[in-house]
């Protein structure tokens, strides 16, 4: 028997934190949307998915590495769900989108 429990915590960060965090949701971002088009990119050339990692995005942006790498796994884990979602029930699920930085709920996902 398999039991998930999700906490949701209320914080009240300083200063440092915040930036912190926002650079987080930046980084998240960045890199759901990064893979998303290359995905499509390479999905219109090859005909075939591509299964891309966070870390090969590192080297040519190094501000990758100032931020929690766990965060950046979920969101590959995110887009790979969102895709699989999609193509195995279409008319219940969209294609997956681009994330927007307008959009007012900004989260991310991280491992204890």
């Amino acid at each position: 028997m398999l039991i998930c429990m999700a906490y949701k915590y209320r914080i009240y960060p300083d200063k440092q934190q915040e930036e912190l965090f926002a650079k987080t949701f930046g980084c998240v971002r960045f890199v759901y949307n990064q893979m998303l088009e290359d995905k499509i990119k390479h999905y219109e050339v090859t005909g075939k998915m591509i299964r891309n990692y966070p870390s090969q995005y590192k080297d040519k942006h190094p501000f990758l590495r100032e931020v929690d790498s766990l965060a950046l796994v979920n969101a590959q884990n995110h887009l790979e769900q969102a895709f699989k979602n999609f193509f195995n029930n279409p008319k219940q699920f969209e294609y997956p989108k681009f994330k927007s930085k307008k959009d007012h709920k900004q989260s991310y996902t991280t491992n204890n």
